[in-house]
């Protein structure tokens, strides 16, 4: 029994006992603590027949699986009381009702890009689309982490909501050509 229990303490005595300190690590690359919301904004035209456009992420952006992706379409400009102008930015999927027929502008999206489409009823006659309609549609895309996205306050079909969440503002709006 002596034996083992000497054993055993001269066991703890090696497992307790440290050289000489090692050369200090590389220091790693500075980053952010977690992946950031994305904003960016893009004019298109549609034509038929299909009315639908492809639209690309901006450069070196990397969407993630679990990322949300939203898209708003400015709806209209409205004034204050103050007399200053507002853009009215509407969530997608947004019906509008025309004398012709039905019709929505819409979206879907994989993790390579986005695609921007206007779509409705089989009975709606989309040659009466004016060029109101489909020409200089500006939309906005927000991309938001799943951290964010997952927020209880978050309220997707108010941009305004989804902005100051995201804690993204006008300067933050990326402007993408296509």
């Amino acid at each position: 029994m002596k034996k083992i229990l000497l054993l055993l303490a001269i066991a703890v005595g090696f497992a307790s006992c440290e050289g000489d300190q090692g050369p200090p690590g590389f220091d790693g690359l500075d980053g952010l603590d977690a992946e950031t919301a994305l904003i960016f904004e893009t004019t298109v035209n549609f034509t038929a027949p299909d009315y639908s456009v492809p639209v690309n992420y901006p450069n070196n952006f990397e969407l993630f699986d679990t990322d949300v992706v939203l898209a708003y379409i400015l709806f209209e400009q409205a004034s204050t009381d103050d007399g200053r102008t507002v853009d009215v930015w509407r969530a997608l999927p947004q019906t509008i009702f025309s004398d012709f027929g039905d019709f929505r502008y819409n979206y879907d999206f994989t993790i390579v890009d986005a695609r921007l489409f206007i779509d409705g009823p089989i009975s709606t006659d989309f040659n009466n689309l004016t060029t109101a309609d489909v020409n200089n549609q500006t939309f906005r895309f927000v991309i938001l982490p799943s951290e964010v996205a997952s927020d209880p306050r978050l309220d997707v079909s108010d941009y305004n909501s989804v902005i100051n969440i995201a804690n993204l503002g006008s300067a933050d709006v990326i402007q993408i050509q296509n």
